[in-house]
């Protein structure tokens, strides 16, 4: 039986985060709310699942601004830094549940995350240490948390094979350049799709708001929603205003209903 839950946009800038340290452009100065862009990452809330998309630096002020206060099993798109930064922020859950926390991805990017958090992973861990329940995975498996179902799909970084989401009716697609046709059979029949749009200038890696909005359209979603912006963007006003009429720019502590109906 399918269910109806929220999907929380934690951070929607990119790895240096809106504003830039010690830049005045029009953006970074800006007073408007939704140019203030913390690390892009994104939490589903259903009844019975608390699912957390990738724990960049900003991990921690933004599960206490968004008041959420457990997560079931967190979910990794992959190693970079701006992505898995916060990890250990998952602490006081885990104290509380006496639970280690279920991670999930790609073998390679759990390995960085062993790597990067190697206290927890030791043979006689420090006490305080988190405790994590492995599991790999890749764009092959079904994941069930709680009875609601995690669809890995395959992107592109660059050159960089990496995973973006589906749950029910809504896909989260960061750090992606191209995204292979296999892919994008697993994407049909959205209603929301989060995808990467980081500036306007070619970059090796990341989509330009323009081939955001190519991809966009070849998906097909009802709604898009860009994340993962840099300041060279511009603000979010004057970056709106340049949108088809069913896209828009994400921000931080934007609400979003999903369904697995």
């Amino acid at each position: 039986m399918g269910q109806k839950g929220e999907l929380i946009f934690m951070g929607t800038g990119t790895s240096q985060g809106v504003p830039v340290i010690g830049c005045d452009c029009d953006v970074c100065i800006s007073k408007d709310p939704k140019d203030k862009r913390s690390r892009s990452s994104v939490h589903f809330s259903f009844s019975d699942a608390k699912i957390q998309v990738d724990t960049g630096p900003d991990f921690r002020s933004q599960m206490l601004r968004e008041n959420i206060s457990g997560v079931d099993a967190v979910f990794f798109t992959h190693e970079h830094q701006d992505h898995i930064a916060g990890l250990d922020d998952v602490r006081p859950m885990i104290f509380r549940t006496k639970k280690a926390m279920p991670i999930y991805g790609q073998e390679r990017v759990i390995n960085r995350i062993k790597r990067a958090f190697h206290y927890a992973f030791e043979e006689n861990p420090y006490p305080g240490a988190p405790k994590f329940d492995i599991n790999y995975i890749n764009d092959s498996n079904l994941v069930v948390i709680n009875g609601i179902e995690v669809l890995p799909i395959s992107v592109m970084h660059g050159q960089l094979p990496i995973l973006g989401y589906r749950i029910g009716d809504t896909a989260y697609i960061t750090d992606v350049k191209t995204v292979p046709n296999t892919s994008l059979q697993l994407l049909k029949g959205l209603k929301t799709l989060v995808f990467d749009a980081l500036h306007d200038y070619p970059h090796q890696s990341h989509c330009t708001l323009d081939e955001a909005i190519e991809w966009a359209e070849i998906i097909g979603a009802e709604s898009t929603y860009f994340i993962h912006l840099s300041h060279h963007m511009g603000t979010h006003e004057a970056t709106t205003r340049r949108l088809p009429e069913n896209m828009h720019i994400a921000y931080d502590g934007l609400r979003l209903p999903v369904s697995t109906l």
